[in-house]
């Protein structure tokens, strides 16, 4: 009778711990979820702020890519179809392209309209000077391409992208595009890392390189260019005028720059 009482009391004191421990689990993904759920809120807000307040009619507009950029896109098809716009549309990637045709707006490029009157964009991190890293999905030339082509460059994000510098809240590096043949040599002398070789629309070679402080990254990219092999870096200086951020509270925060 003893030792049946002493296993009863051990199990149910392991039902308690594996209860307790569900509940732990439970609270973490609620958490979890909740937090992913404001930060898509969130990117929304930016987007359609950066739509209403920056495109107009019988304008050419740069598509960014990135998750942010879908609700972009959304509410500039919402407001194509409500108010009758003329709107031109130039991606900046495949995944641009798609959701441009998607949403049946009027799909061009830079052949047609070397011009733009406005580009918008995600970013992964963006600083107190609007100095940008792009890139951590690969589109980061294309990307650059475009916002050097138009008059206002626009960036879009959440609020975990925003830093006082760069490396706060993106810790991955900043990307760097180089053609396949320029890899092993690239990689071996920036120390950069990544655990495979990333494709980019370019069929090149997407690389990481990690810093470890704020520099003056206008000198950084410039001299990274400067590698053979190095077709362009996941860094935007002096290129965006203004960032809008969805905020934790519903709210949106813009930053300009004393640049432009």
């Amino acid at each position: 009778m003893i030792v049946v009482v002493g296993r009863w009391v051990c199990r149910t004191k392991l039902a308690g711990f594996l209860s307790a421990e569900t509940s732990v689990k439970h609270a973490c993904f609620q958490s979890h979820r909740a937090a992913s759920i404001m930060a898509e809120e969130a990117k929304k807000l930016a987007a359609y702020a950066a739509v209403d307040n920056h495109v107009q009619n019988n304008q050419v507009v740069g598509v960014g890519s990135g998750s942010t950029i879908v609700y972009a896109v959304d509410r500039l098809a919402d407001r194509v179809r409500q108010e009758k716009l003329n709107i031109i549309c130039v991606p900046t990637s495949f995944q641009a392209r798609q959701l441009i045709l998607q949403h049946g707006l009027t799909l061009s490029d830079l052949d047609r309209h070397p011009e733009l009157d406005v580009a918008i964009d995600g970013a992964d991190e963006v600083d107190d000077d609007l100095t940008l890293i792009k890139g951590g999905g690969g589109c980061l030339t294309q990307e650059k391409i475009v916002a050097g082509c138009a008059k206002h460059f626009v960036v879009i994000a959440d609020f975990r992208k925003d830093s006082k510098a760069l490396g706060e809240q993106w810790k991955k590096g900043i990307p760097i595009e180089v053609i396949p043949m320029a890899y092993v040599p690239v990689n071996l002398r920036m120390a950069v890392s990544k655990a495979g070789p990333v494709v980019t629309d370019n069929s090149n070679f997407i690389l990481d390189w990690k810093f470890e402080q704020a520099q003056n990254w206008k000198e950084v990219n410039t001299a990274i260019k400067m590698i053979p092999g190095v077709v362009e870096t996941g860094l935007f200086v002096g290129m965006a005028e203004r960032a809008y951020f969805g905020m934790e509270d519903g709210s949106v925060k813009t930053r300009n720059t004393t640049v432009h």
